[in-house]
């Protein structure tokens, strides 16, 4: 016996029969944090442009508001570890910084021996001028998604972002001891322009 669709009802066949393969949902997931990770990465570079900071500065900040967000703000090793240049080039970057008026150091109330970097509230300012817009369309997008929805989209993103931390994790276990780490430059001024670009 099957339910008929004229009351709107689906019928007793199509209620058994399963939904897209598990698979096929987990790669669309996939696909689709590749795509918010590119289309980030190009909004990034158009603060970095706006703002005259280089693409090392704009990562540094991400990272150090990532953190501040999350309540673990950075200390400079781990500043340095996450974006994997040498102690000279991260005290460059993050001198660099403070000076522009972007980040701070504060003592680690749990080790005075650390310094925390937070953001001044310049650099608060500038990225929150900047990505209201952005906040603004996010909220117009999600009006008519249910609040259920958004808390499983938050799990979902959640999970993905612990998988990539562990695969991270595994990738710097086997890098092999002595490597040599990045050593970020300064940016170079192109002769009667003023413009600053990344060296290549």
């Amino acid at each position: 016996m099957y339910l008929t669709k004229e009351c709107g009802q689906v019928t007793k066949r199509e209620a058994l029969e399963p939904g897209p393969r598990r698979a096929e949902l987990e790669r669309s997931l996939s696909a689709d944090m590749r795509a918010i990770t590119a289309q980030s990465d190009r909004i990034g570079r158009h603060f970095a442009r706006i703002n005259d900071v280089s693409s090392g500065d704009f990562h540094a900040l991400l990272h150090i508001m990532v953190a501040e967000t999350a309540g673990k703000p950075l200390t400079l090793a781990q500043l340095r570890q996450r974006m994997d240049v040498s102690p000279a080039a991260i005290t460059y970057l993050v001198d660099r910084m403070i000076e522009a008026g972007h980040i701070r150091r504060e003592p680690d109330p749990d080790d005075r021996r650390k310094w925390l970097l937070r953001y001044e509230d310049r650099g608060m300012t500038l990225a929150y001028a900047f990505f209201s817009p952005l906040g603004a369309h996010l909220r117009e997008t999600l009006t008519d998604l249910p609040d259920k929805d958004l808390a499983s989209a938050h799990r979902v993103f959640t999970a993905m972002i612990s998988a990539m931390s562990t695969f991270e994790d595994e990738l710097m276990a086997q890098r092999p001891r002595g490597s040599v780490p990045v050593v970020l430059r300064p940016p170079s001024v192109r002769p009667h322009t003023g413009v600053t670009s990344e060296p290549a």
